[in-house]
């Protein structure tokens, strides 16, 4: 059998994806006011595109009340559509598939650029971000229904696949750690409630998409605190989604103002693996995996099956091509 290495293609959901680099979402703080993507967008993708086998866009706003940042981008309007549109057509120029990260910052909302602060329980991510409300099941069923909307724009615009942001403290994944979440209703307590607003947004996603359309779900495996969320909690998490997803991105961190005990490379591959023995969906391994020698031990041993890479693509459009060897 040939060993699994970078040039090894692979599917996600029905997508094939020509090799198992991935191009990570990371916020470019360069949208407009009213989070508009911009010709910057258009031309950082279109440069970052060509030696990746997928394009995952920054985190994209479904509400005005969930945006992350003060100039991020948005789909929370039909106008939206657009400018998204032209990004996936770059991206396509170029032959390669992309999807789109759909995000509600809840307590994390930028607090200039948001009219309403809410979350699952009204606790404080920091004293910058403040006490949020607490949502109401009105508030969960309009924050689902803003969901659904942006999916239904997603496929307006084009875009190949939709990841749902469940990682680094937002909305949903406020919802399920138990440090951010402190309910006594259906949607608190027990693992199974606190999954049950993202099972109801994934329920809406599928909806709108069928069941062959790539959805997959970006995952902090670690909440680096006591009583927080361990990647065992989220690998359980997980089987109870896997119905709906065609793959997990394994990042971690984000529900509090802490750093993680290491950040050397590969840091976050544990995770990973400790995720790829509880799901049979592909798995996504992420953070400082920088050099083709770590890349294709991840990948021939079976620690993940795609290597998302961030920070060098941000500095170098043409770094995927030169980890490839091309």
């Amino acid at each position: 059998m040939k060993q699994v290495t970078m040039k090894s293609p692979m599917n996600i959901g029905n997508i094939p994806l020509k090799n198992r680099l991935i191009m990570a979402p990371m916020q470019q703080n360069q949208g407009t006011l009213d989070s508009m993507a911009t010709d910057y967008h258009v031309n950082h993708y279109r440069e970052r595109a060509g030696g990746v086998g997928l394009v995952i866009i920054e985190s994209t706003g479904v509400s005005p009340n969930g945006r992350l940042y003060s100039n991020d981008i948005g789909i929370f309007t039909d106008d939206h559509i657009e400018p998204l549109k032209r990004i996936v057509d770059a991206v396509h120029s170029e032959h390669t598939p992309i999807f789109i990260q759909l995000t509600h910052g809840g307590r994390k909302s930028w607090p200039e650029a948001i009219n309403r602060s809410v979350a699952p329980s009204p606790i404080a991510y920091d004293d910058f971000y403040g006490v949020p409300e607490e949502m109401t099941r009105d508030d969960i069923k309009h924050a689902i229904a803003e969901f659904r909307s942006a999916t239904k724009r997603s496929l307006q615009a084009g875009f190949d696949g939709i990841e749902l942001h469940l990682a680094h403290g937002h909305l949903l994944h406020q919802f399920l750690s138990p440090l951010s979440n402190q309910r006594t209703d259906e949607y608190g307590g027990s693992l199974e409630n606190r999954l049950r607003i993202i099972r109801e947004v994934l329920e809406a996603i599928r909806e709108e998409v069928g069941s062959d359309y790539p959805v997959q779900v970006r995952v902090s495996a670690s909440d680096f605190a006591e009583g927080g969320l361990s990647p065992v909690d989220v690998a359980h998490a997980l089987t109870y989604l896997e119905g709906f997803i065609d793959a997990v991105h394994v990042s971690a961190g984000g529900t509090l103002a802490v750093a993680p005990l290491a950040d050397g490379a590969g840091y976050q591959v544990p995770y990973a693996s400790i995720i790829k023995q509880y799901v049979k969906v592909p798995v996504i391994a992420v953070g400082r995996i920088h050099t083709e020698q770590l890349a294709n031990f991840i990948l021939a041993d079976e620690l993940a099956d795609f290597i998302a890479i961030g920070r060098p693509l941000q500095e170098d459009p043409y770094f995927a091509q030169k980890l490839l060897g091309e």
